[in-house]
């Protein structure tokens, strides 16, 4: 937002000072975004352990107390048809069902084409199977969906990075044009 303002303020009152800081903030953020992006393609196996490590990490301290880290873990197995990072025998690692003498599953990873649905259950926290070491879940890991839904959507992705890039460089040449 400072940025945004100096901007403003730079172009209203013609202060060539602040014009000049505005369009060298925008080139060194065009730069990140450059740098960034050559980065995670040219390190996407690091990035994807990197990944592993971390979602693995949120299946493991799951606790069911509802936090946004967990809902948004919910919400990806919930939306993508999902179970655990590589499958549903992540959740054995789980501290919960594995320190737990019942038959315990993600109800966000229940998949309803196996199971009825009764009003009293939740999509998150976990659920109590009915038959021991049998869960009706997604048998697919979400890695497996997350990349197959980047893959759908790559080509929306690139435009709107396409997109954005193309305003930022145009308006960039605009304020350098007008220090000159």
């Amino acid at each position: 937002m400072l940025m945004g303002f100096l901007g403003c303020i730079g172009a209203i009152y013609e202060i060539r000072c602040l014009l000049g800081l505005y369009f060298t903030c925008l080139f060194l953020i065009l730069i990140a975004q450059i740098t960034a992006a050559v980065l995670i393609y040219f390190q996407r196996d690091l990035l994807k352990n990197e990944m592993s490590t971390i979602v693995n990490k949120i299946i493991v301290d799951y606790s069911a107390k509802n936090t946004s880290t967990e809902q948004a873990w919910d919400y990806i197995q919930k939306s993508m048809h999902c179970c655990g990072w590589t499958g549903p025998g992540n959740w054995t690692e789980n501290m919960i069902v594995k320190n737990t003498s019942r038959s315990l599953y993600p109800c966000s990873c229940r998949n309803y084409t196996i199971t009825a649905v009764s009003g009293t259950e939740t999509d998150f926290g976990f659920c109590l199977a009915t038959e021991p070491h049998s869960w009706p879940v997604y048998t697919t890991g979400c890695v497996a969906s997350v990349e197959s839904w980047l893959f759908n959507n790559s080509g929306v992705i690139l435009g709107i990075c396409i997109g954005v890039a193309a305003i930022e460089v145009f308006h960039s040449q605009f304020f350098f044009l007008w220090l000159l």
